[in-house]
C-alpha cells in the first residue's frame, strides 16, 4: 500500500512527488501519458512574478526563491535563467495600463520598473522593435526548460524512493466510509466520513491513504464522481519554435494586450506563443497527445510576435503545436486538502501560468498531505470560492 498516489506528472505532480518522497513517504506517481506530456511541456516556461494576481504574487515570489538553487537541489539541469521579463506597450493607451500594474505591484513589494520610450526598452533588450512605446521590466523574472525541469523532479523523486507508472490512466479515486462512491455533492456534510482508499487505473487497483490530484484538464473526470468540480474552461494557445539562432534575446517578452509572448531558449531556439483562444475541441490521443492549431492562429502568432521582435520573421520554424489551458473563472488555481473525502488534495486550474509555481506547489501539496503548516496565504485558492459562481470568467492577458 502506498502512502500517497499522485495523479499527473506535470510540474505540479512531479514536484509534489519529489517533496513527499524526500519527506520519507511511499509515493506512486501516475500519468496517462508521460512526464510533461501536456501543459508543463507545451508551456512558454516563464518563471514570472510580474503581472500576477495579488493573491498569487506571494506564491510566485516564494517559487522564484527556490528556482535559483533548484538545479543543484535536483542534481540535474533546469536551464533556469534569471534575466527579466518585459511587458511591452505597442499601441496608444497601453502605457497607462502598464503604469497602473507597476504601481500596484511595487506597492505589493515586487521590484518592478517602468521604461518610457523605445530607447529605454532597447537598452535592456536590443531585439525589441523600435516602434515600442515603453515596457514594464521585472529583472528578477526568468525562464527555464520545461521538460528538463519536470524530468529532473521525476528523477530526483525516484532516487528518493518514489515509484512511477506512466502510460496508465486513472479511472477513479476510491473511497471508504459513509456514502462512499456516491456522486452527490457532500461538502455540506451529509456524506461526512468518506476517506480516500486508493485509485483504480486501467491496469490495477493501487491502495493508498492519500491522493494528490494534479491532472489538469482531466481532473474533473475524477472529481465529479466524488461530488466535486473545479469550474474549468479549456482554452488553447498556439506555440512555435524556431531552429537554433544566434543569441538575440535574454528576457521573456509579453505584450499588454496578451496577443503574444516569447523568449529565446538556451539552445538559441525562439519559443513564442499566441494569446489565449477557445479550444476547437480536437486532440489526437496516443502515446503522447497532440493538439494542432489552425493556420490562421499560426499566422496571427507570427505577425504579433514579429511586431514585438522583428527578427522572428527571419527565424525558420522547426516545430508548431498548441497547448491546452485549464482556466478557472478567476484564473487562479485550486490548492486544497479536501475535508470530504479526507485524504484528497487538489492542485489544478493553474490557468496557463502554473509552471513558475511548480516548486512551491510541490511544497504546498506536501504540507497539505502531511497536515503541516505552510507560511503562505492559501484561502484564495479554496474550491468553495466558486460556490454561487455566475459563469463570468476573468480575461487572461498573461500566461506561461
Amino acid at each position: 500500500m502506498a502512502d500517497v498516489v499522485i495523479i499527473g506528472a506535470g510540474i505540479s505532480g512531479a514536484a509534489s512527488a519529489y517533496e513527499l518522497a524526500t519527506a520519507g513517504l511511499d509515493v506512486v506517481l501516475l500519468d496517462r501519458y508521460a512526464p510533461a506530456a501536456m501543459a508543463s511541456g507545451w508551456t512558454l516556461a516563464g518563471v514570472r512574478q510580474s503581472g500576477r494576481d495579488p493573491a498569487e504574487l506571494p506564491l510566485a515570489r516564494a517559487a522564484v526563491e527556490i528556482w535559483g538553487s533548484l538545479a543543484e537541489r535536483l542534481d540535474a539541469p533546469t536551464h533556469y535563467r534569471r534575466r527579466g521579463n518585459l511587458r511591452l506597450a505597442l499601441r496608444d493607451g497601453e502605457m497607462a495600463r502598464l503604469e497602473a500594474m507597476v504601481r500596484d505591484q511595487s506597492a505589493a513589494g515586487l521590484p518592478i520598473s517602468l521604461l518610457h520610450g523605445a530607447d529605454a526598452v532597447r537598452q535592456v533588450a536590443p531585439a525589441v522593435s523600435p516602434e515600442v512605446l515603453g515596457a514594464s521590466f521585472c529583472a528578477s523574472d526568468g525562464h527555464a526548460d520545461p521538460k528538463a525541469t519536470v524530468q529532473a523532479f521525476v528523477d530526483a523523486a525516484v532516487r528518493a524512493g518514489a515509484k512511477t507508472r506512466f502510460g496508465e490512466r486513472v479511472l477513479s479515486i476510491d473511497c471508504v466510509g459513509d456514502r462512499a462512491g456516491d456522486c452527490v455533492d457532500d461538502r455540506a456534510g451529509n456524506g461526512a466520513g468518506r476517506r480516500v482508499s486508493g485509485v483504480t487505473t486501467d491496469k490495477a487497483h493501487i491502495p493508498a491513504g492519500r491522493v494528490v490530484l494534479a491532472a489538469g484538464i482531466f481532473g474533473n473526470e475524477l472529481l465529479r464522481p466524488l461530488g466535486l468540480c473545479v469550474p474549468l474552461d479549456v482554452k488553447m494557445v498556439t506555440v512555435l519554435r524556431s531552429i537554433p539562432m544566434a543569441p538575440l534575446l535574454d528576457q521573456v517578452i509579453g505584450v499588454v494586450d496578451g496577443e503574444c509572448a516569447g523568449r529565446q531558449e538556451v539552445t538559441g531556439r525562439f519559443r513564442y506563443t499566441s494569446g489565449i483562444r477557445d479550444w476547437h475541441g480536437q486532440m489526437e490521443d496516443g502515446a503522447l497527445p497532440r493538439v494542432r492549431p489552425a493556420a490562421r492562429d499560426i499566422a496571427h502568432t507570427i505577425h504579433h510576435f514579429g511586431n514585438a521582435i522583428p527578427a522572428i520573421h527571419d527565424a525558420p520554424v522547426d516545430e508548431i503545436w498548441a497547448g491546452l489551458i485549464d482556466q478557472t473563472p478567476d484564473a487562479l488555481p485550486v490548492l486544497q486538502a479536501m475535508a470530504d473525502p479526507e485524504g484528497l488534495a487538489v492542485a489544478m486550474g493553474f490557468s496557463g501560468h502554473g509552471f513558475c509555481l511548480g516548486p512551491i506547489t510541490g511544497r504546498i501539496m506536501a504540507a497539505l498531505v502531511q497536515g503541516n503548516d505552510i507560511d503562505l496565504p492559501l484561502d484564495p485558492f479554496r474550491i468553495e470560492r466558486f460556490d454561487g459562481w455566475n459563469g463570468v470568467a476573468e480575461p487572461i492577458t498573461l500566461h506561461g
